[in-house]
């Protein structure tokens, strides 16, 4: 098969940190308020605004809070699960990587007593109807490394009892998130607004705040998980004043990313996008014989961490550490043509191919990027065939 002739105009398609936004340069973050306090007037405008900023774009309800936390998503859902669990019994749901870090969590570092597991294998979801919602319920809204969503909230009850806590880090501004299902939602900067790492988005239901307030949790929790003074919620960590020092670099990127969301039509756009994303790679699968959509049913593809196995005869017969090396040959060839960057399947997956498609992507860039991807397997297959 020839070479193709035209690559994508930005060849980064790792699912984070995730490609910047289309026009970006190191020139926005000129006005960044460093070398001054973070808890001064003027820098805790600055996190304010990304929480204002941010609110206003995910149209979050008037009474749930909105706060920036240390860590990434990975810190703000330590926080809570150290925070609020163990007041009543857990549902822990996992399909993919980062679901089954939560369950490691609760059952051997919390020892929670009353755990239940609902687990599935990746491309799958566990089933959501078994899942009892007067429990409270752990999960991830999108499976960043199995490509992998819930397709709705519908699920959840309005009457719960429990509280849900959602990882949605791969999710929020890239799929329509049903803010009244959810007590509790993290994100990062790093996704799907192709932000900087090392800060997290913490919202908070009345009802998160209320066990906030009423649950004494049996454990230490360390200065960065203290949400709560003299048995009352923190709120200026709700305003601005975060619990340990940000880069102001960071935030400065952040406000630049959220302005950009905002010019595309916001919310709208930048789901329209992700969508439109997916679309691209879709269209090219169904043309494709070689690949799948890892995801089993289409209504729970991820349209941001789009994952793909190759359904090649010739492949499949291969042992695992075969598959995974001529995963890693194919995705090593299209980095070395400055094609595509960071398209390996996640380390703990089946060996295949995950391709970022959120808002920050071009649909452009997909498109060219797919004749890559004939020309990377027709290589490698061929390759694994004179061997």
């Amino acid at each position: 098969m020839q070479e193709p002739a035209i690559k994508p105009s930005r060849t980064s398609f790792s699912s984070g940190p995730c490609v910047k936004r289309p026009g970006w340069s190191p020139a926005v973050l000129a006005n960044a308020f460093v070398g001054r306090s973070h808890r001064s007037a003027p820098g805790k405008a600055r996190l304010a605004e990304v929480i204002d900023r941010s609110r206003a774009l995910l149209a979050l309800p008037a009474d749930y809070r909105l706060g920036i936390v240390p860590a990434s998503d990975t810190g703000a859902m330590e926080m809570m699960l150290w925070s609020v669990l163990g007041e009543r019994g857990a549902d822990m749901l996992a399909w993919e990587s980062f679901g089954a870090t939560w369950v490691t969590d609760v059952v051997k570092q919390l020892k929670l007593s009353d755990v239940r597991r609902f687990e599935a294998e990746y491309g799958a979801l566990p089933d959501l109807r078994a899942v009892d919602t007067d429990r409270d319920v752990v999960f991830t809204w999108n499976g960043t490394t199995s490509g992998v969503c819930v397709p709705n909230g519908d699920w959840i009850s309005d009457a719960r009892k429990g509280l849900t806590i959602c990882d949605a880090t791969s999710a929020v501004f890239a799929m329509p998130m049903p803010w009244h299902k959810l007590d509790i939602i993290t994100w990062s900067w790093q996704k799907v607004l192709g932000g900087e790492a090392a800060h997290g988005m913490l919202a908070l239901s009345p009802r998160a705040v209320q066990r906030l307030e009423s649950f004494v949790p049996p454990r230490p929790l360390p200065k960065i998980f203290r949400l709560t003074k003299n048995g009352k919620l923190n709120e200026d960590v709700f305003k601005g004043s975060t619990i340990n020092t940000p880069s102001m670099l960071c935030v400065e990127d952040a406000l630049d990313s959220l302005r950009w969301a905002e010019s595309i039509g916001g919310l709208a756009g930048t789901i329209e996008r992700s969508r439109r994303n997916l679309g691209v790679i879709a269209r090219w699968v169904e043309k494709t014989p070689w690949v799948d959509f890892l995801a089993q049913d289409p209504a729970t593809r991820s349209c941001t961490s789009v994952c793909l196995k190759i359904v090649a005869d010739w492949f499949q017969r291969l042992p695992v550490e075969g598959r995974a090396a001529a995963v890693k040959r194919l995705t090593g060839l299209l980095d070395q043509k400055g094609a595509a960057h960071d398209i390996g399947s996640y380390v703990e997956a089946p060996p295949g191919l995950r391709i970022w498609g959120g808002a920050t992507v071009e649909a452009s860039d997909l498109e060219a990027l797919t004749p890559w991807l004939d020309w990377g397997y027709a290589e490698v297959e061929r390759s694994a065939r004179a061997g």
